[in-house]
């Protein structure tokens, strides 16, 4: 909160080299890849949304493409697709999958068809957007999967927010989980959800 926040959020919120694998005041401080970390993850998402060789995935947000290149180790022949607004990102994506990802902006019209993926995920993205925002990008997110999971940052009481405020850099949207669930509910999300705090 006393190291230039400010100035650091506008850094960050560039979503480039430096958010990336800059300085740590700016964001990741060095987003590398380290073999079997997301593994377990990995594992988890095939094994709840039952997914197999013939299944299609989207990742909304994917950074560099780390958890999707997990998953298509498990399953060899799945088709992948991920989304990311940071040039600097998909240009640095695991070299086994880039051509797999997209440079594009999530907050427009997704490049797919209705229901064209099996699942499609996003961890840590839509607390980016601010309200306006975030519901043309969940109802995009809703249309193009059967099923849908997502992630977002909340809050229950105010020492979880002022933490949440005190670590985001890249955060526009506050809401406590109730709040989350009416805005769902508002624009018609029927996938899965699960939300982080900050004790």
């Amino acid at each position: 909160m006393i190291d230039e926040k400010v100035i650091c959020m506008k850094i960050a919120k560039k979503y480039e080299k430096q958010y990336w694998d800059g300085n740590r005041r700016y964001g990741y401080g060095g987003y590398k890849y380290i073999p079997r970390r997301l593994t377990p993850i990995a594992k988890k998402i095939i094994k709840e949304f039952k997914l197999n060789s013939k299944s299609k995935i989207l990742d909304l947000g994917c950074g560099k493409g780390y958890l999707l290149f997990e998953i298509s180790n498990l399953i060899p022949n799945i088709k992948i697709k991920g989304v990311e607004i940071s040039k600097h990102a998909v240009k640095n994506s695991h070299h086994k999958i880039s051509k797999y990802i997209r440079n594009a902006d999530a907050r427009k019209k997704l490049p797919f068809k209705t229901k064209e993926f099996n699942l499609a995920i996003s961890f840590g993205l839509f607390h980016n957007f601010n309200l306006l925002e975030l519901e043309k990008t969940l109802r995009e997110f809703n249309r193009v999967a059967d099923k849908k999971y997502l992630m977002v940052e909340s809050y229950r009481n105010d020492k979880e927010l002022f933490n949440l405020q005190c670590w985001a850099l890249t955060c526009e949207t506050f809401l406590r989980p109730e709040e989350w669930k009416w805005l769902f509910k508002k624009v018609g999300y029927n996938g899965d959800y699960e939300f982080i705090y900050f004790k």
